[in-house]
């Protein structure tokens, strides 16, 4: 950083004019210094010592653990925003996701059907209920007509009659077959069975053609009696007996009904009835009313609660991604194919435009606007001046216990050098520059610390006069003069007006 001053040159000493009108040499003891105040041009800097960082950062997790399937970067590889770096499983996300969207369609529909009017058909159905409803309660409270006690009294006659006819038919079973007839063939049967065990002897004793044809013609003969006799047990009359008590079951019922049917309604039923129609009613008025405020609310509410769960599931799915929020250098790697993620799983930087950030003291910080140039050197090059701008201030001091210090972050210039992140830079920041003003240096200012003013010495010819004065920017030589001075006025650095002597025998 370059300062631009003009210098005016120091006025020659009334001694030398003397000596030159006297033609003696002449000497000079000079206790203080004049100088002039001259116009030039100031700029004010402040200086500090920082690091090279990246703008931004990134600390990337994810958002629930799940297993890694892809990791698609590893440390030092450059990324664009948006590009896939960690892939979760999506089967659980993908099915929660479907499930909420199937949930959401099915609210819609509801709110859908309240704005809708009812159809046609189910109003329809609904007064024909009300209706059927309405003819059951009149028909219990008036009672049966003559066409239903007819047909009352015939569907009784008809139970006495199956009564009768199923009574007769067993009556005819049980007369069919008498015992003696039982007895008698079983009386043949034991013949034949002695007849065939004679038989059977003989033809054991002495076996011949003609003996064993008769052993033959002996069971021929039991066979033919056993046969008779199971023909006669065959006639049963156990199904007669299930047809008499079946009619006699039906006859208790219809019995029972025509009571029930001609002795008139009940409280019970008369009350059942009713309240048949009036369930059927209000299904009816419900159907046909317009949908109530709260309903129409609650409706509405629900769909919105299910579009915030689509939303979240779908965020969540999305999230199974890890995406790089900005272009930039993948830094470190926490995870592995197959691994459970949990947690920081990728850091990045943006290496993209880098700056440098400098702790700047409380004293200089009011002097520091965005905006303002600045001159950068790294100490990896140290004589190599990059172009910087305060591009941020921080808002609040860093944490220093010993030293208020505020950070100020400056974009970096272009330059040839390959900057890393973490290099230390020393930086010059230009806090304010002006051309064309009124300086004087800083030794011939004073200042009243009681009262905060400022004063100068200026001479007015053997004497000098203490003037007050303003000031404005200075720096490590030179401050501005606002008020109180004016170009080619001299000033004295120091407590005494200069004097001068002359030789000896003058």
């Amino acid at each position: 950083m370059r300062q631009k001053r003009i210098l005016w040159p120091v006025l020659a000493f009334l001694a030398l004019w003397l000596a030159a009108c006297t033609g003696q040499p002449a000497s000079t003891t000079q206790t203080s210094e004049i100088v002039t105040a001259f116009i030039g041009d100031l700029t004010a800097s402040a200086s500090a010592t920082g690091r090279v960082a990246a703008p931004r950062t990134a600390t990337l997790a994810v958002s629930q653990p799940g297993r890694v399937t892809d990791l698609y970067v590893q440390v030092g590889d450059g990324v664009q925003a948006g590009d896939p770096l960690v892939q979760l499983e999506t089967e659980q996300f993908t099915l929660n996701l479907t499930a909420v969207q199937q949930n959401l369609r099915l609210q819609e529909a509801n709110l859908a059907a309240l704005a809708e009017p009812p159809h046609a058909a189910d109003v329809a159905a609904a007064q024909a209920n009300v209706a059927s409803a309405q003819a059951s309660l009149d028909e219990l409270r008036a009672g049966p007509s003559p066409a239903q006690m007819a047909v009352y009294s015939a569907t009784l006659s008809l139970s006495e009659a199956s009564v009768y006819a199923a009574s007769a038919q067993y009556q005819s079973a049980a007369n069919s077959v008498s015992q003696a007839q039982i007895q008698q063939a079983e009386a043949a049967v034991a013949a034949a069975q002695a007849n065939l065990d004679r038989a059977r002897e003989i033809n054991q004793e002495n076996t011949n053609q003609q003996t064993h044809q008769a052993m033959l013609a002996a069971e021929e003969s039991l066979a033919n009696a056993q046969a008779q006799l199971d023909n006669l047990r065959r006639i049963d009359t156990s199904a007669a007996q299930g047809s008499l008590a079946a009619a006699s079951a039906r006859l208790e019922g219809a019995e029972a009904d025509f009571g029930r049917n001609t002795g008139g309604a009940t409280a019970v039923q008369i009350a059942a009835a009713e309240a048949q129609l009036a369930q059927a009613q209000a299904t009816l008025a419900d159907l046909l009313a317009e949908p109530t405020e709260a309903a129409w609310q609650t409706a509405v509410a629900q769909v919105e609660q299910a579009r915030l769960s689509v939303a979240d599931a779908e965020d969540a799915l999305a999230k199974a991604t890890v995406r790089a929020p900005f272009a930039g250098v993948v830094t470190a790697v926490h995870t592995n194919v197959g691994e459970v993620a949990s947690g920081v799983v990728v850091e990045m930087i943006d290496a993209g435009g880098l700056e440098v950030v400098v702790p700047v003291d409380e004293i200089d910080i009011g002097a520091i606007e965005v905006g303002q140039t600045a001159v950068v050197t790294l100490e990896t090059w140290p004589d190599e001046e990059i172009e910087g701008e305060v591009a941020h201030i921080a808002p609040s001091a860093a944490n220093n216990a010993s030293l208020v210090t505020y950070d100020v972050y400056l974009r970096l210039g272009e330059t040839d050098r390959p900057a890393r992140v973490g290099m230390t830079a020393n930086v010059q920041m230009i806090t304010s520059q002006r051309e064309g003003i009124l300086l004087v240096p800083n030794r011939a200012i004073q200042v009243n610390r009681a009262t905060g003013a400022y004063t100068v010495n200026r001479v007015n010819g053997d004497t000098t006069t203490q003037v007050l004065v303003t000031i404005g920017l200075r720096d490590g030589q030179y401050t501005q003069i606002t008020s109180g001075l004016s170009a080619g006025d001299q000033v004295v650095i120091g407590n005494e007006t200069p004097r001068v002597t002359f030789g000896p025998g003058q």
